[in-house]
């Protein structure tokens, strides 16, 4: 979390066009890494944007909700985990999420950034490790109060809108591929990371 906010720092001191020049130079750009068009880098090999596109963010709201979708998320999974374990699962999950992104958008020019596929990662390994763990979301019944619902259901409930986007073709700059593929290889590489004294699906 710090590495990703200390870079979103350094982009934000950047001039209009640093940023944009940035953002290409180190997004996940799809013709790029299919080596169909020049590395912006040249010293940058191109599998490296699988990587380095996780941690740059377009402006400060994507940089806040992602941040906090791992605040909330990730301590749990990082103790499960271990530290070591939990960085190189998240920068699976990263890869995984930005290679399903790449699958459907072959032909894609326009770079993919942010961590959403990476925090996706971490929200599929929590749904498997911690389903009936109680996480707050914000409801309006007058106004808006704070619930607790199981991450289940909440988690559920995020995987559901992103297929159903996904379904109805929409066409909003949201990487919904990311997002599931992210989500998806949490689940898969959850069971391969998690210390042995972790039950899967909250010991029941």
């Amino acid at each position: 979390m710090g590495v990703t906010i200390l870079v979103f720092l350094i982009q934000s001191v950047l001039s209009p066009a640093a940023f944009d020049q940035a953002t290409i130079n180190f997004g996940m750009i799809p013709i790029v890494v299919r080596d169909l068009y020049p590395q912006p880098v040249p010293w940058l090999p191109d599998w490296a944007n699988l990587v380095t596109y996780a941690f740059l963010h377009a402006d400060w709201l994507h940089l806040l909700s992602n941040m906090l979708f791992l605040w909330v998320f990730g301590d749990n999974i990082e103790d499960a985990f271990g530290h070591i374990k939990f960085l190189i699962f998240y920068l699976a999950c990263a890869v995984l999420a930005a290679l399903a992104h790449l699958l459907f958008n072959l032909d894609g020019n326009g770079p993919l950034i942010g961590a959403s596929g990476a925090v996706a990662g971490v929200m599929g390994a929590y749904i498997l490790l911690y389903p009936h763990a109680r996480v707050f979301v914000l409801a309006r019944i007058v106004w808006l109060i704070p619930l607790p619902v199981p991450a289940f259901w909440m988690l559920g409930f995020w995987i559901a809108t992103q297929l159903f986007f996904v379904v109805m073709g929409s066409d909003e700059p949201v990487a919904w591929w990311a997002h599931l593929g992210g989500f998806a290889a949490g689940l898969g590489l959850a069971p391969l990371f998690k210390s042995r004294k972790v039950p899967l699906f909250g010991g029941r």
